[in-house]
């Protein structure tokens, strides 16, 4: 491969549709505020490096960011680009990832808002993650080891798996569907509603009003806190260890309890069949 290092560049499309290279120890900052500077590369290394500038990285195929830095002022730093790897890199600019294909992120920081919008094939691991709207419209999504906190995450998203992970997150998973979650924290009000084919294993869940309206809702071995109002008009398979606060008007299904302190069914707007089985011997459907 070619090398590019120790360089500054500041105008725009610095590097365009560079080729088979390395870019090494540069820095893209400046007064010109050129945007676009790697445009439209071809198999290059960008290692140790530092963004100061719009839209860095758009339209690259097979690419790997590497020890480097993007900070605030490098908006839309990755949009339209396929075959990627960013390692070890911290991201602070807004809507970092978009309408990417095949992207493995791993130990990374990133605080972005609106991050990963209409993605697809995309794997995070060990990683840091803040954003407000993560992942919104995206499919085939895998996280392992994942921090991440934000508001309205994982929103029409399709064929997702997240394991090992903590998300503190609000809205979490509207709309989703083909969601398994494993070993891992959901801290959050409102969570899942109107989703399809989400499944939580050994999950912890944290927050008002979860899991309402959802379709083939399954729970396994799956503990709760703060659960108020949960499974409203949901179909729903569920295994809870220990209390959840209440349970409201289950559409369909079968959810397993040691115990409930409150199991509500009164103003449907509709058929509700759900049952509620205690572990030690019992039903309530009253």
């Amino acid at each position: 491969m070619e090398l590019i290092e120790n360089k500054t560049y500041d105008d725009e499309r610095a590097l365009y549709n560079i080729k088979d290279t390395e870019v090494r120890n540069c820095i893209f900052a400046g007064e010109q505020d050129g945007e676009s500077v790697l445009k439209e590369t071809r198999n290059v290394i960008v290692n140790n490096c530092k963004f100061s500038l719009r839209y860095p990285i758009w339209h690259a195929q097979k690419y790997e960011l590497i020890n480097s830095e993007l900070d605030e002022k490098t908006r839309a730093s990755l949009w339209y680009s396929n075959n990627g790897t960013i390692n070890n890199t911290i991201i602070t600019g807004v809507k970092a990832l978009r309408e990417c294909n095949n992207t493995i992120i791993n130990n990374c920081k990133i605080i972005s808002t609106e991050f990963g919008w209409k993605t697809t094939n995309t794997e995070m691991n060990n990683t840091e993650i803040e954003s407000e709207y993560i992942f919104l419209d995206s499919k085939n999504i895998k996280l392992s080891n994942v921090k991440f906190k934000g508001k309205y995450s994982f929103q029409y998203t399709e064929n997702v798996e997240i394991e090992n992970s903590i998300l503190d997150t609000k809205d979490a998973f509207w709309h989703a569907k083909n969601v398994t979650v494993r070993d891992s924290i959901i801290k959050g009000e409102y969570l899942a509603w109107f989703s399809d084919g989400l499944t939580l294993i050994n999950c912890k869940i944290i927050g008002t009003q979860p899991l309402c309206y959802c379709k083939n809702l399954k729970l396994i071995n799956c503990k709760t806190e703060e659960c108020d109002l949960s499974f409203e008009y949901s179909e729903v398979d569920a295994d809870i260890v220990g209390n959840i606060i209440s349970i409201k008007n289950p559409k369909s299904g079968i959810i397993k309890v040691d115990s409930v302190n409150k199991i509500i069914n009164e103003d449907s707007i509709m058929n509700v069949e759900g049952k509620v089985i205690y572990k030690n011997g019992g039903i309530d459907n009253e």
